[in-house]
C-alpha cells in the first residue's frame, strides 16, 4: 500500500483506537462547522460531518485514504451535547439514571488520489445502572467528562456507570468503529491483516 493513511482527528481517543491496526497513519485537525443543518436527523449529521472532516483534510493531502468521524449521542431522540460544566453533568447523568442511550458514530473514507469515498453511521446503546446523586457526583468529581457527549468516559471510570452495552463494536463507542473501517478498507482491497508482515 503506498497511500498514506491520514485521521482527520486530532482526539487522543481515536488516535489510540486506530493504532489496534498497526500500522502507519498521520493526523490533521479538520476545520469545520460542526452545526446542524435546519431538521437534519441525528443519522445525516454524523454521517455528513464525518465526509465534511475527511473532505476537509483531503484538499491538502493527495494520494492518500482519509479517515473522518464524528459523534453524537441521543436521548429521548434528542442529542445530547457536552454538559461543560459540573451542574450540567450530574444533570446529565441523573437523567440517564436506569435509562440508554445510543451513540451515533458517522465513519467516512476517501481516497483522496480517485476521489472514492464510502460512508457509514455505526449504532451502539449503553444502558445505565440505577445510580445515586453520590454515585454521580463522586464519578463526576473523579473523571471530570466536561468535554464528553453524555458526561461520562466509557475507557475510564465510566464502565462503572452501565448496566451493559449492546452494539456490533464497543470502539464506536469510544469514537472510531474499527469493524466498519476494516470492512470499508476491505471494499478498496485495503487488507490489514495482510499488510501486517511488511511492519516488521
Amino acid at each position: 500500500m503506498t497511500a498514506r493513511i491520514i485521521l482527520a482527528s486530532t482526539s487522543v481517543f481515536r488516535q489510540s483506537l486506530l493504532k489496534k491496526f498497526n500500522l502507519p497513519f498521520e493526523t490533521a485537525s479538520p476545520d469545520v462547522d460542526e452545526s446542524a443543518l435546519p431538521n437534519e436527523t441525528a443519522p445525516a449529521l454524523v454521517e455528513r460531518l464525518a465526509l465534511y472532516k475527511a473532505q476537509a483534510v483531503a484538499k491538502n493531502n493527495s494520494n492518500a485514504i482519509i479517515i473522518g468521524s464524528d459523534q453524537v449521542a441521543l436521548f429521548n431522540e434528542k442529542i445530547l451535547g457536552k454538559p461543560h460544566t459540573k451542574e450540567n453533568a450530574i444533570a446529565q447523568l441523573t437523567a440517564f439514571s436506569g435509562q440508554k442511550v445510543t451513540f451515533l458514530t458517522g465513519l467516512a473514507l476517501i481516497n483522496s488520489h480517485s476521489g472514492e469515498q464510502q460512508t457509514t453511521v455505526e449504532p451502539f446503546d449503553v444502558y445505565f445502572r440505577t445510580l445515586t446523586l453520590s454515585q454521580i457526583e463522586h464519578y463526576v468529581d473523579a473523571e471530570q467528562p466536561f468535554q464528553c457527549a453524555g458526561s461520562f468516559k466509557s475507557e475510564g471510570l465510566g464502565i462503572c456507570l452501565f448496566e451493559r452495552f449492546e452494539g456490533r463494536d464497543p470502539n464506536s463507542l469510544i469514537g472510531l468503529p474499527l469493524m466498519a473501517l476494516n470492512e470499508m478498507l476491505l471494499n478498496w482491497k485495503i487488507d490489514i491483516l495482510a499488510l501486517q508482515q511488511r511492519q516488521g
